[in-house]
């Protein structure tokens, strides 16, 4: 699959207030088209050529910003909401659990359900922005690689270990909280058991729903462009400790049920 059609598959896959977010790589091959097309420099004025590389270098610069700017502010969001878990886990207990303050087991049913849901739609969005890393880095990577094969410039080697060093390439901090959310699912929430009736007491969505289905994209995703070269260089993606797929389907089966 070229990567255009790539790129435009996850933005329609993501969140809607992220989709405006991601790498504006049809611009970019509009501007590389001018670079390619313009004339050689002229004597005494700035050369077409000139200008439309200044637009790109400044578009270039302009997207990791953005990048930047967006994946701080969803990785800050995600620190505050994942260290917010085990209080209102605790609380629950401590109010409505056995022996809280008052004692309720349909209320404390309510609010862990509560819990669960937003539980499950915090790992789907910590996945789609380790997706968002993956796939903006490898739209900038393919982008200077063109630019480099067409201008026979050396762009590429030292932009991309600028891009290296840039906060929304590193996703360590989020892939420790997909996995210590992963370990709360498992803790607080086990998987629900076989009714023999042919289906999973508890179970009430159907695969494909909500944030699961764009999860699972996601992960496919960043495993597929993983696997397209069988050799490492400085352009390639790092390895992921991407979530597991049983834990991602126990996580589809404890989602509660969207109601229209």
């Amino acid at each position: 699959m070229k990567f255009g059609k790539r790129l435009k598959q996850q933005i329609e896959q993501s969140l809607p207030d992220w989709r405006d977010k991601y790498l504006s790589y049809k611009e970019l091959k509009k501007l590389l088209r001018l670079i390619t097309s313009a004339p050689a420099k002229m004597s005494g004025s700035p050369s077409e050529y000139g200008k439309a590389e200044a637009e790109f270098m400044y578009l270039l610069n302009n997207e990791i910003d953005k990048f930047n700017s967006f994946f701080m502010e969803q990785e800050e969001d995600f620190v505050i909401r994942h260290k917010e878990l085990p209080h209102r886990i605790q609380k629950a207990v401590d109010t409505w659990g056995p022996n809280g303050s008052q004692p309720s087991d349909l209320d404390f049913k309510d609010e862990m359900a509560k819990i669960r849901k937003e539980i499950v739609n915090f790992h789907g969005e910590m996945v789609l922005l380790m997706n968002y890393s993956n796939i903006n880095y490898t739209g900038l990577a393919k982008i200077v690689k063109k630019h480099d094969k067409r201008t026979g410039g050396v762009l590429r080697l030292p932009f991309i270990q600028k891009v290296l060093e840039q906060p929304f390439f590193t996703t360590d901090l989020i892939s420790k909280l997909v996995k210590e959310c992963e370990t709360t699912i498992e803790s607080v929430f086990p998987p629900p058991e076989y009714s023999g009736t042919g289906i999973f007491q508890g179970e009430r969505a159907a695969p494909g729903e909500g944030i699961f289905k764009n999860t699972v994209a996601a992960l496919m995703t960043m495993e597929e462009m993983r696997r397209g070269s069988s050799t490492y260089s400085h352009f390639s993606l790092p390895p992921l400790d991407l979530p597991d797929f049983d834990v991602i389907q126990s996580l589809q089966l404890l989602s509660p049920i969207q109601i229209p």
